[in-house]
């Protein structure tokens, strides 16, 4: 409900109804969404056997009378945090699923997020050992699942959707949270939309103006003035909890993160205990940062993930030897503190690390009714003018992974006040591609 949340919050759209498989998700949706000021049709089922036109019927619509269709279809097949299955895997046809209801009820406008692998994906997934033994397929080239998503939205039969697809991060826009995502906006009227630039940036290379309220976005400003990310202190300082409910570590990995300063991960351990808590891990090239990582309050929560008490994925509590809380989970991702998660300890953490932040609901709520505002004030008449392709734009969506270690020595956050403890400025800002050649734009 990140993006339902989101837009809500611009006091611009009433959310007339919800698919969600879950059975725990829809009990949180159908306790919370009466918060949203309509009244919500909860339809609960797989999406491959719901029925567009009956969801259309129930809320009173016809095709072409919906403002905006919001989605985030299951995004593990396209991780590259996980083993990409792409399209092999049940769970990539959900984007043809999430077409599909396009397809019925031809929104004016869509809004699709995903993880930002999905940029990259195959739709058919060769392992990197076997790519040297003959030439990748077009079905094994990097990028085809977006290729042919685009061209078959291009193809639907009366309406001529463009779409701009803008790879961003949460932290950029004011979440205290570092997460990196891809957002789908088409409209069918053959408009351009653009996303707002970073409204937050790294306060160790931008300038900034902390005076300046979060909410107010310049969207057609190409370079408004940046404020400082919001940091995992500023989520948490007022929340006060006297019984957190904790998905928690085990005993024996309590040992291990007791050990372990605010700002630091395992290369705080002496080697023996690197060793013997990370096992073969311990010999491997990174992707070890979030081994036995303590948080500080001092920086953005790093990205949530369903679970928080793994080993290798710890989000440890920066002061206290215990995993994040739900309620500290809630907090990075913005949800109100009212609203209540239903399902087992482990279903209410997958909820809300699955959900999109609520900030970028909120800015993309900003851009999809700035968009229709537009669009109505020329009487809804669909551009003409031809396009070159859909447009591909990087808004600096990755940032930088800040040193752990180096010249043997262990860099702690708070300890080492040098330029190795610090994460390194962006090097692309802006860049802009098309599905059929590349633009590149490089700024700063």
């Amino acid at each position: 409900m990140g993006l339902d949340i989101g837009m809500h919050k611009t006091g611009r759209f009433e959310l007339l109804a919800v698919v969600e498989k879950n059975p725990a998700f829809c009990g949180t949706i159908r306790h919370n969404v009466a918060s949203l000021g309509g009244n919500t049709k909860v339809f609960a089922g797989d999406i491959n056997d719901i029925d567009p036109v009956e969801v259309m019927k129930a809320v009173g619509i016809r095709p072409g009378e919906l403002d905006v269709l919001i989605g985030g279809p299951p995004c593990q097949a396209f991780s590259t945090a996980g083993r990409r299955g792409a399209t092999q895997d049940p769970r990539g046809t959900l984007l043809w699923q999430f077409l599909r209801f396009v397809e019925v009820m031809r929104p004016k406008i869509f809004v699709m997020e995903n993880v930002r692998g999905l940029i990259s994906a195959a739709l058919r997934h060769r392992p990197i050992c076997e790519r040297k033994l003959r030439p990748l397929e077009p079905d094994e080239e990097p990028g085809s699942v977006v290729q042919m998503f685009a061209r078959d939205l291009q193809a639907l039969e009366g309406a001529s959707y463009h779409m701009d697809a803008f790879e961003v991060n949460s932290v950029n826009y004011g979440a205290p949270q570092i997460r990196e995502r891809v957002l789908f906006i088409g409209n069918r009227y053959n408009a351009q939309i653009d996303f707002p630039q970073p409204t937050h940036g790294n306060p160790m290379d931008s300038k900034f103006c902390r005076e300046t309220t979060q909410h107010v976005l310049l969207l057609d400003d190409p370079s408004p003035v940046l404020q400082p990310w919001r940091t995992l202190g500023d989520a948490l300082s007022d929340l006060n909890e006297d019984r957190p409910t904790v998905l928690d570590f085990s005993e024996r990995k309590k040992a291990f993160l007791a050990l372990i300063p605010p700002g630091s991960n395992w290369r705080s351990l002496p080697t023996g205990l690197q060793q013997e808590s990370m096992g073969n891990a311990w010999f491997a090239k990174g992707g070890r940062s979030g081994w036995w990582r303590r948080l500080t309050m001092e920086l953005p929560c790093p990205t949530l993930v369903t679970l928080p008490n793994h080993a290798s994925t710890s989000l440890c509590h920066p002061t206290e030897t215990r995993a994040l809380s739900v309620r500290e989970y809630a907090r990075v991702q913005e949800f109100p503190d009212t609203w209540i998660f239903k399902g087992t300890l482990a279903e209410q953490y997958t909820q809300i690390g699955n959900a999109v932040p609520i900030r970028l609901g909120f800015v993309a709520g900003q851009v999809a009714a700035g968009a229709l505002d537009r669009l109505k004030g020329r009487g809804w008449q669909s551009f003409q003018e031809a396009r070159e392709g859909y447009r591909l734009i990087y808004l600096q969506s990755h940032v930088r992974t800040r040193k752990w270690f180096k010249d043997g020595k262990t860099i702690v956050w708070g300890e080492d006040d040098d330029e190795d403890s610090r994460y390194a400025a962006p090097k692309t800002k802006r860049r802009v591609r098309t599905l059929r050649a590349a633009v590149t734009i490089q700024e700063g």
